[in-house]
């Protein structure tokens, strides 16, 4: 990677956005990791987000860098890497946070931020620029991780379902409101072990490309530190226009249902974080809750409002990239 010279300010405000957009992804997925908990009326929303941030955090100790490597060094060319575009990439997946958040739609953050790597990148050198492997991979569970959480999600549903068929509905939901404490802590860290990497690759590809730390050496523990933390900071304060959203108006849910659909997403997440791969929690969760759902019976879903999101993730790597283009050309301007 050839480096560019860059002064101390533009680095710091690159890295000072990057914790924004880090901040604005706790913000905006915070409903994912509690909209079931607080729909279901087991945690108050304000314990329900205090609990997401603390597991948020401590996937650090947990989960491997592997989604950080994809991001830093996986989705477009080393070569064509600098400030600008950076800029472009960061700012055109914060402007469709900023978008989505507005209008209560849970739309990907990370896939925002992958559609403004592609934008910035395209629009300084062309589609060559990109990594076909890194993006497949990551296009591939735009797909999967939905149906994965579905599948995980309803499966779970099932087999409770055998387990606890002759068991009186009171008993089961006393049972299932303290396993949905276990059940959301363990999505929390999902969360957190996916979504903090994605902005450390972000800063790890910045300093690679100014020639402060090479692809050789480690990960700062700094950096590593202060995105587990703006993830954290941004659950702390959460997405309520989008809780309800997910918790209400989607399907209804009862403790059971809660606890399998954030076993489902949770299992996704764990998986695709250990193949390194920077999939969307959100999809991830409407996923089981829709399986969850799906389970009772298919008009228990609102399908017309799960449309709507799905046109959301689909409008969103395009979007974002189209917001990155623009936001590359005025960094080239500006910085």
């Amino acid at each position: 990677m050839q480096t560019f010279q860059i002064s101390f300010y533009v680095l710091a405000f690159l890295i000072a956005l990057a914790l924004l957009f880090d901040f604005m992804n706790g913000f905006h997925d915070a409903a994912n990791a509690i909209a079931t908990v607080v729909s279901t009326g087991v945690l108050k929303p304000q314990v329900a987000v205090l609990m997401a941030a603390v597991f948020n955090f401590i996937a650090i100790g947990i989960f491997h860098l592997n989604v950080a490597m994809t991001i830093g060094t996986g989705t477009i060319d080393p070569s064509v890497i600098d400030q600008y575009v950076v800029f472009g990439a960061l700012m055109g997946a914060i402007l469709w946070d900023l978008l989505t958040w507005y209008f209560g739609l849970p739309s990907s953050s990370s896939h925002a931020l992958i559609g403004g790597l592609v934008g910035a990148a395209v629009a300084k050198a062309g589609v060559g620029s990109l990594i076909a492997s890194g993006l497949f991979k990551t296009i591939l569970f735009i797909v999967l991780s939905p149906l994965l959480g579905f599948v995980f999600g309803s499966l779970m549903m099932v087999l409770v379902s055998w387990i606890f068929v002759r068991t009186p509905q009171r008993n089961v939901d006393r049972w299932f409101r303290r396993l949905q404490l276990v059940s959301a802590a363990m999505y929390s860290l999902g969360h957190g072990g996916n979504d903090a990497q994605k902005t450390m690759g972000i800063i790890w590809m910045l300093l690679i490309a100014a020639g402060i730390t090479t692809s050789a050496d480690p990960l700062p523990t700094w950096v590593i530190v202060s995105c587990y933390s703006a993830i954290s900071l941004g659950t702390l304060f959460g997405g309520w226009r989008i809780v309800r959203t997910m918790g209400q108006k989607i399907t209804k849910l009862k403790p059971v249902g809660g606890f399998c659909a954030e076993c489902g997403g949770a299992a996704t997440l764990f998986l695709a974080t250990a193949l390194g791969v920077p999939v969307s929690t959100t999809h991830t969760i409407t996923g089981a809750i829709v399986g969850v759902g799906a389970t009772r019976k298919m008009s228990a879903v609102r399908w017309g409002l799960a449309g709507n999101i799905i046109w959301a993730w689909i409008f969103t790597i395009p979007a974002s990239a189209f917001a990155a283009a623009i936001a590359w050309w005025l960094g080239t301007h500006v910085l």
